[in-house]
């Protein structure tokens, strides 16, 4: 079930409350893939930038009250929901659109290139995350602390702007 989520595809009970236009774009599979086109993916990637923008604000809102438990707290929640994302953009996203787009080798080659991209972004978010994981009970690292987050923080409000203006209206219905 947690699979089918991945992939796009819904329960038989939840299949048969869509109307016939829903049906038709979410059977429309990427060539060579089980992955369906899901009509609402986008929205909810958008949703999902948002919120992540939103708890990265509060780490850097906790770190300047002072509040270095509060900030590993929102680290971990923020940790938990870039994972998620990442792996929900990379399966049902980025493979999504690299086999629908196949035939135009441009657009083809701009996916490829952001996805590039993102997993060295998503790398380095992750050790950023981790280096400051024990940031509460390590003061030495208080002092790098907001210069980092401050670098990481202009790379990802970079990134989903370009992801967002640049890569999402690429993803339809492949047929």
């Amino acid at each position: 079930m947690f699979f089918d989520f991945l992939f796009g595809k819904k329960t038989p009970a939840s299949a048969s409350t869509n109307s016939p236009q829903e049906n038709s774009e979410r059977g429309a599979v990427a060539p060579g893939t089980h992955i369906a086109y899901s009509p609402e993916l986008v929205s909810e990637l958008k949703q999902e930038h948002r919120q992540l923008v939103e708890c990265f604000t509060q780490i850097g809102v906790a770190f300047n009250d002072g509040d270095l438990a509060e900030t590993c707290r929102h680290m971990d929640n923020f940790r938990g929901g870039l994972l998620t994302h990442l792996l929900k953009e990379n399966v049902r996203f980025y493979i999504y659109l690299e086999h629908a787009l196949a035939g135009d080798a441009s657009s083809h080659a701009l996916v490829h290139q952001f996805r590039h991209e993102m997993d060295g972004i998503g790398k380095a978010v992750i050790a950023f995350l981790a280096k400051y994981a024990d940031l509460a009970k390590n003061p030495e690292l208080v002092k790098s602390f907001a210069a980092d987050l401050q670098a990481v923080g202009g790379v990802l409000v970079q990134r989903v702007r370009n992801e967002e203006e640049n890569l999402y209206p690429l993803y339809l219905p492949a047929y």
